[in-house]
């Protein structure tokens, strides 16, 4: 009987529920206090970063990023905002401007925490409108002393404003030829701004399982990314939250001003090995 019962209470959690019950708990932030994230387990991006997005990330900047109520929020805003790479007379987009025209944030864990396999869960609520950009990923240590693709990457959410009912899962990847490759899925999951949601990545020796909230939509074999060196998603990556914003020509597609401030919400992100 007790048997029965148990099965029962598996079907009935879920996936995501077992899942956790056979790992243990190793890193989290569960956002309850209030001011700047953690220090000891968040550091920053900061400056125009990358894709010719028109953000400019701030450091330790409560106006863009702040622990309140019990959750995370990245806010971007629309402000004039120094740009501490400024160089006049330069062509690189990062460099070119004095002053940034938005403001947003991006948490990183790099140097102070990273991962290989377990679960990577986060509660989070999306910040919505056309060109909203919030996204939870992962990157290879070694970002930096190699260079992207090599890196690995591993998106475990991606959400676009302009399609508000799909949720993106998205792996990047240097091949046995070291030729750029991606693979994922986008389910319609109906309205992910609307509340709350699980966003989980499964990481196992041999596959990725991705997840939103209870449903495991994409799996992707490992693999697929093998080269001579070894494979770079059997080795440590750190976590990124970020709110980025679409321009003309970008993915995410451009983002109307009256739309700003935009919120992304985190509840909470747990690490279980």
């Amino acid at each position: 009987m007790k048997k029965i019962f148990l099965l029962i209470a598996l079907v009935l959690c879920g996936a995501s529920t077992y899942a956790q019950q056979k790992r243990k708990l190793v890193w989290s932030d569960e956002f309850n206090y209030k001011g700047q994230p953690d220090p000891q387990k968040w550091d920053y991006e900061d400056g125009f970063v990358r894709n010719n997005e028109p953000q400019y990330y701030t450091t330790k900047r409560l106006e863009n990023c702040r622990v309140e109520n019990g959750a995370l929020v990245i806010e971007a805003r629309k402000e004039e905002f120094p740009n501490a790479r400024y160089k006049s007379g330069s062509t690189n987009w990062a460099e070119k401007e004095q002053f940034a025209h938005y403001t947003s944030a991006s948490l990183i864990t790099k140097g102070k925490a990273d991962w290989k396999y377990g679960r990577i869960e986060v509660r989070a609520k999306v910040a919505s409108g056309a060109g909203a950009w919030p996204a939870i990923w992962m990157l290879g240590i070694n970002r930096g002393a190699v260079k992207w693709p090599d890196c690995g990457e591993i998106d475990i959410m991606e959400y676009l404003g302009r399609d508000p009912s799909k949720v993106y899962g998205t792996v990047h990847y240097a091949d046995s030829l070291g030729k750029y490759q991606h693979q994922g899925e986008s389910p319609v999951v109906g309205a992910p701004a609307d509340g709350f949601h699980i966003y989980a990545l499964e990481w196992y020796p041999d596959k990725f399982e991705f997840y939103y909230d209870n449903l495991k939509y994409f799996v992707f074999d490992i693999s697929k990314a093998q080269q001579k060196e070894g494979n770079i998603f059997q080795k440590n990556f750190y976590l990124l939250l970020n709110l980025a914003l679409g321009h003309e020509g970008s993915w995410a597609g451009p983002f109307n001003d009256d739309l700003l401030p935009l919120k992304y919400y985190v509840d909470y992100v747990r690490v279980y090995q």
